[in-house]
């Protein structure tokens, strides 16, 4: 008796899993040879796909690099981050510290996923258009970040007398890629990552 087979998945469904199989070729080709020195056709290679394909998808590789942020920031939900589970626990939390631990556990999940990205980007920052991609990562980066201190003022959680930019500037360096690279260099776990960039966020801005 021959197995069941299941409906055959759609063009777009096809078309999708194309393009993560080449972002994740992207990332993987980025972190061993870095930016410039992967090839469009290094990529394609990994892929499984022709180089044309490749080009039809993502039209330049400054287009590839963006797209591999947007892809770790989403993760496997494929949510923008005031979507994801880590954010509506910030939310719900009754304290400030609650609100960090919340989003130390998220930002560790995303620093994570994005860091060989960044880390590809900034060796590459002399070239213009992958300047313009990181700057405008970080950019949206800093949105997010202001948003969790925002969210800290308006619950009279925030130290007195710490101006919001002040407090979203220690915020990007202490949860940034850099930062979380640093620390799982030295052997750590994401878990205490995010346990000592929690109750590091509290000392600061509580």
């Amino acid at each position: 008796m021959s197995a069941v087979k299941g409906p055959k998945p759609s063009r777009r469904e096809k078309a999708a899993a194309n393009r993560e199989r080449m972002i994740l070729a992207a990332k993987e080709a980025f972190a061993e040879q870095g930016y410039a020195g992967t090839r469009m056709t290094d990529i394609a290679e990994r892929a499984g796909v022709a180089v044309q394909t490749l080009y039809f998808v993502f039209h330049t590789k400054p287009e590839l690099l963006e797209a591999c942020y947007e892809y770790s920031v989403l993760g496997p939900e494929k949510l923008p981050p005031p979507l994801q589970a880590f954010w509506q626990e910030m939310r719900r939390a009754r304290s400030g510290r609650g609100v960090l631990a919340a989003f130390a556990r998220g930002n560790v999940l995303i620093t994570g996923r994005t860091a060989v990205v960044d880390e590809a980007a900034k060796a590459a920052r002399h070239e213009p258009e992958v300047l313009r991609v990181r700057t405008n990562s970080e950019a949206l980066r800093r949105v997010g970040y202001r948003e969790v201190i925002t969210l800290l003022a308006e619950k009279g959680w925030l130290r007195r007398g710490l101006d919001a930019d002040t407090a979203t500037d220690e915020m990007l360096v202490l949860g940034s890629p850099s930062t979380y690279l640093e620390l799982q260099g030295y052997g750590w776990s994401d878990d205490r990552i995010a346990g000592w960039l929690g109750d590091l966020l509290g000392a600061r801005l509580l």
